[in-house]
């Protein structure tokens, strides 16, 4: 028997309905994934912009620590409103806040992972090549998406509320 999910989007896409994909509440980890595409590309954005605004007109050089850290806060920001609006609609806990907070947590493990990462391809490719940085930023963003996006769903939106 096929995964329900996954036959729920190949109806939708043998039948042309695209519209799907893009509005209404679902459940579908498949269409909440392809939604979490837009909405992660579009938090890096607004990452690297206020990031590249605040090294420009406000910090320059000398506090890359806080642009940086700014700029992660405002991805995550827009990450969690659009996420909570468009794809994750169902949340296992009570609290705004406490939902937030677990959110930013998750956001944060994914950026230490992408740090970690980046450190790694420094150890392990420098010596041999230039492109360790762009290697190193390709497999971290993904792996830190995937973590975000499934350790949200598991962990904050799959589902209903949790009774207290």
């Amino acid at each position: 028997m096929a995964n329900p999910q996954l036959q729920e989007v190949k109806d939708i896409l043998s039948k042309k309905q695209f519209g799907k994909l893009f509005a209404g509440d679902t459940e579908n980890t498949f269409i909440q994934f392809f939604r979490y595409l837009f909405v992660g590309g579009f938090a890096t954005v607004v990452d690297w912009g206020v990031s590249f605004i605040l090294f420009k007109f406000v910090f320059q050089e000398n506090y890359a620590v806080a642009a940086n850290s700014i700029s992660f806060v405002a991805g995550l920001i827009v990450n969690y409103v659009i996420s909570t609006f468009w794809i994750f609609r169902n949340s296992k806990v009570e609290s705004r806040l406490v939902e937030f907070l677990g959110f930013a947590a998750i956001g944060l493990v994914g950026l230490f992972m992408t740090m970690g990462i980046t450190k790694l391809f420094e150890i392990w490719l420098a010596d041999t090549t230039s492109l360790y940085q762009i290697l190193a930023k390709i497999v971290s963003t993904a792996a830190a998406f995937f973590w975000n996006f499934f350790a949200r769903k598991v962990f904050l939106f799959s589902g209903k509320k949790q009774e207290n």
